[in-house]
């Protein structure tokens, strides 16, 4: 059964990241070392003991529509009732309205145990708290006084509704309407897919956040506007009363996350409530979205932990031929040592890097510091796109260790690979989010991306002392990305959309090895690991950034018949 990586989160907390930054403000004064231990051991017990023993079962036994009714796979009323009643969906939310108002950090922690626990399960709460965001920075006073409370409490859980049949990443092609009631409400019509939990027999209301266009909207992003959809419109008092015109037409069949269900939703002038201004709908939903990011990035996080948890203990147990180190299980062999090794450094870098993000966030918030907004900004595309790109790769070692038996669906391994495969389409592909690095994030001149570089060659200089081969390797990567940096801001943007794939995957082993070096200095015992980083997984970056650097003409040079098309 996998357990929460509470030690590892706690010490990157404390010795890689610097979370007494966040303690240490105004805003968050109360996530004191006590609390933060707490929270986070409480978080632990709740995922270890009611939502991983559903893990399994959600997977054979898939939700499903039955006469338009959905069915959750079975617990998961218990699952959920635990994260609801625990108040872990609000952990981060305003306690104006009933959540705890502690940083952002935790709820990431938080979520990522719960990732690790129970994926499509876990779905739920997240999707909940990115609509949370959403509503708190542009709802109307009156949409917050009703909803918030019941999403924050788990009575109602939230939605996000972009995706249709011709509009996937391509938002701005959406067709779906909003036309005004003449009472403040709009009448929204038309048909999304993809929609994760869409339907819930776990909570008393299901509340969508749509995007449609009004009558007079421009075409293109500019014209979408975002509306609450409730399933039950509230009543006077803000009880579920009468049912809106929406429907589940159907429930996606999947590859993985089966205990998760993606619905088709068809509204057919569904009542619905403006959120924030008119043909102001992206922005609106863009806070929900990059919440969403780093969530699904240590979504990734979370099942590469499980699954590396389930191979070792099988490399203990399982006994094949004659170990260099005389140990009886395939542990001792050392190619399944190495996939071992890089497995879990690949996990800490990737959580480091989400650690980091979040916090950034909270002192975005705290302090209103734009240094700290350009930072969170940064890092958020390399967390989503690294740590759901890690969740892939260590639930693959996973299925390789164990061998034949991974690709067995009775072990459970392929469980795993399978539920984390989506985490790098979900919320704009990993490719997306490596356009968004190269193109909006370095829209300043690479100003915060050269502070952040500097920062990790700084921390390397004064690391020489105590271990200067390790220290001079992340010295000389950060140097190297700082000068790909250079180049890649001189190109035309299709030249560097056509790396920013390796450049994004550099930038990620870079600040991974910069974590693992801060690690290895506050606790000798993690030299070892760090060694796995910096040596084995480290120089990848040199390749990556000659391939970012190459440029587009060579691929537009592959004919499409050439491709097979």
């Amino acid at each position: 059964m996998t357990k929460a990586a509470l030690a590892d989160q706690r010490f990157i907390l404390d010795h890689v990241i610097g979370f007494a930054d966040v303690a240490a403000t105004d805003r968050f004064a109360e996530a004191t070392p006590d609390t933060v231990t707490a929270i986070l051991t409480e978080a632990a017990r709740m995922c270890d003991a009611e939502v991983a023993p559903l893990n399994r079962g959600g997977d054979l036994t898939p939700a499903r529509l039955e006469n338009g009714v959905l069915r959750s796979s079975p617990g998961y009323d218990r699952g959920y009732r635990a994260i609801a009643e625990g108040g872990w969906i609000g952990v981060s939310a305003n306690p104006d309205h009933g959540g705890m108002g502690l940083p952002h950090t935790l709820a990431t922690c938080v979520n990522e145990m719960l990732s690790g626990a129970c994926l499509a399960l876990q779905l739920k709460p997240l999707l909940t708290q990115g609509q949370i965001e959403a509503l708190e920075h542009h709802a109307s006073d009156e949409i917050k006084a009703i909803y918030l409370p019941k999403l924050i409490s788990g009575e109602w859980s939230g939605t996000m509704n972009l995706t249709e049949p011709q509009a996937g990443s391509d938002v701005g092609a959406l067709r779906s309407t909003a036309k005004p009631n003449g009472d403040g409400s709009y009448a929204v019509t038309g048909q999304k897919i993809f929609i994760t939990w869409g339907d819930s027999d776990l909570v008393a209301n299901v509340c969508h956040l749509v995007l449609a266009r009004l009558p007079d909207a421009a075409p293109g992003t500019r014209g979408i506007s975002l509306f609450m959809v409730p399933k039950l419109l509230p009543d006077a008092d803000g009880r579920p009363g009468q049912a809106n015109s929406l429907k589940v037409v159907s429930l996606e069949h999947k590859l993985g996350i089966h205990g998760s269900p993606t619905c088709v939703m068809q509204f057919d002038g569904a009542t619905g409530w403006l959120v924030g201004a008119p043909h102001k709908g992206m922005a609106a939903m863009f806070t929900m979205m990059n919440n969403a990011r780093l969530g699904v990035g240590m979504q990734g996080v979370g099942v590469a932990e499980a699954a590396l948890q389930k191979a070792a203990r099988y490399a203990v147990d399982r006994v094949q031929g004659q170990t260099a180190e005389g140990v009886a299980g395939i542990i001792g062999h050392a190619d399944v040592r190495r996939m071992l090794a890089e497995g879990r450094a690949q996990i800490f870098a990737a959580r480091a890097i989400g650690l980091a993000c979040a916090k950034a966030t909270d002192m975005a918030t705290a302090t209103g510091d734009p240094n700290w907004q350009a930072r969170a900004a940064l890092l958020t595309p390399i967390a989503k796109a690294y740590g759901t790109d890690v969740g892939i790769a260590v639930a693959d070692l996973g299925v390789q260790i164990h061998g034949g038996m991974g690709f067995i669906e009775e072990t459970g391994a392929a469980q795993y690979l399978r539920d984390a495969r989506i985490t790098a389409i979900y919320e704009g592909t990993n490719g997306i989010q490596a356009m968004d690095l190269v193109g909006r994030k370095l829209s300043d001149r690479g100003e915060a991306a050269f502070r952040l570089i500097g920062e990790v060659e700084a921390a390397a200089a004064k690391a020489r002392a105590a271990a200067p081969d390790l220290a001079n390797e992340v010295w000389q990567a950060a140097e190297t990305l700082r000068e790909a940096t250079e180049q890649l801001l001189a190109t035309e943007m299709d030249d560097r959309f056509a790396g920013a794939v390796p450049y994004l995957r550099a930038f990620a082993l870079i600040l991974g090895a910069h974590a693992h070096l801060k690690a290895a200095l506050a606790d000798p015992a993690r030299l070892p690991l760090a060694k796995v980083m910096i040596r084995r997984l480290l120089p990848g970056h040199a390749a990556l950034l000659i391939e970012a650097r190459e440029g587009a003409a060579g691929l537009y040079a592959v004919t499409p018949e050439a491709l097979g098309a």
